[in-house]
C-alpha cells in the first residue's frame, strides 16, 4: 500500500471514529428546545406577578408590543393589537412589554384600553427592554416561527396588519 493510500485510510479512521457511524449526535431536549426559542429566550413577571417564560411561545409567530402606559401612541395602538389577536388568534403569539411607568399605571392602561386578553410583562427594570434594544415606546418586535427577529420599529396601524399577515401566513 503507498503512503498516500494509507495515509487516506488512516484520515478516513480518524474521521470514523471522532463522528461516528450516524451522524452527528442529537442535542439535549434542553438545548434543542433554547434553538427553537431563538430571541424567545427571555423569562420575566406579568403585571399581575405570576412567572413568564417566553420560550413558551416559540414554534409560531410573535408579536411583541413594547408600551408605557402614559404613552398616547401606544394607546391608540391598543385597538390593534387586540385586532391581532382576534384576527389571527392561536397562530399568532402576542406579548406586551410594559415599561417606564409602574404597575398600578400599568394595571389602568390595560384596563382602560381593554387589552386585558393579551399577557403583558411589567419590565419596570427594562431587561427586556435592554435585551432587544428598545430606546422607545411604542415598538414592535415580529419573531418568525424559527424563533428569529425578523423587525423592530414603530410601526403604524396598516403596516402593522401587512406585516402581521405575512409573518403568519
Amino acid at each position: 500500500m503507498s503512503a498516500r493510500r494509507l495515509a487516506a485510510v488512516l484520515a478516513g479512521l480518524v474521521l470514523l471514529v471522532t463522528t461516528g457511524c450516524s451522524g452527528p449526535a442529537p442535542a439535549p431536549p434542553a438545548a434543542a428546545a433554547a434553538a427553537a426559542a431563538g430571541v424567545l429566550g427571555f423569562t420575566g413577571e406579568t403585571i399581575d406577578g405570576e412567572p413568564f417564560d417566553a420560550a413558551t411561545m416559540a414554534g409560531k409567530p410573535a408579536l411583541l408590543w413594547f408600551w408605557a402606559p402614559w404613552c398616547a401612541t401606544c394607546a391608540s395602538q391598543a385597538g390593534s393589537v387586540t385586532s391581532m389577536q382576534e384576527e389571527y388568534g392561536d397562530r399568532l403569539g402576542i406579548l406586551g412589554i410594559a415599561g417606564m411607568g409602574d404597575n398600578k399605571d400599568m394595571h389602568e392602561f390595560v384596563s382602560d384600553l381593554e387589552v386585558g386578553g393579551i399577557r403583558h410583562l411589567d419590565d419596570q427594570a427594562g431587561v427586556v427592554w435592554r435585551k432587544f434594544g428598545i430606546t422607545e415606546q411604542s415598538t414592535y418586535v415580529l419573531v418568525d416561527a424559527a424563533g428569529q427577529a425578523v423587525a423592530t420599529s414603530y410601526l403604524d396601524d396598516q403596516q402593522l396588519g401587512a406585516e402581521v399577515d405575512a409573518l403568519v401566513s
